[in-house]
């Protein structure tokens, strides 16, 4: 079992910037993809950024150029930066690990950015 715990979040102004942390229980970025995930009231989860097992990095069309995905091995722990950030940006930001069968979700942190 692995336990994800998300912390960061908070209110913001536009064009603002916050750190999103992840940090998990066991060393899993050797076996897992990391990702950061998102959900905005009355909207479904979407995809933000994600980072394989080698480092590849993905990231959403709204969020490239402005949020970066990284990770400290020797903490167990992934980043979210975010800049510039957006009202639109204000979510409920979730951690995953995903080696398919296995999918592990944090709790979640709030993410609002004021106009």
């Amino acid at each position: 079992q692995v336990r994800l715990v998300e912390s960061g979040g908070g209110l913001v102004q536009a064009g603002g910037s916050l750190r999103l942390s992840c940090a998990a229980s066991i060393n899993i970025f050797s076996s897992y993809t990391m990702g950061w995930y998102r959900q905005a009231p009355g909207k479904q989860r979407e995809l933000v950024a994600t980072m394989t097992t080698v480092g590849r990095t993905n990231y959403a069309n709204s969020v490239k150029g402005r949020f970066t995905i990284w990770r400290e091995i020797a903490k167990n722990t992934v980043y979210l930066q975010m800049n510039s950030l957006k009202p639109e940006d204000t979510a409920v930001y979730y951690c995953n690990a995903e080696t398919p069968p296995r999918d592990y979700w944090g709790q979640g942190t709030q993410v609002t950015v004021s106009s």
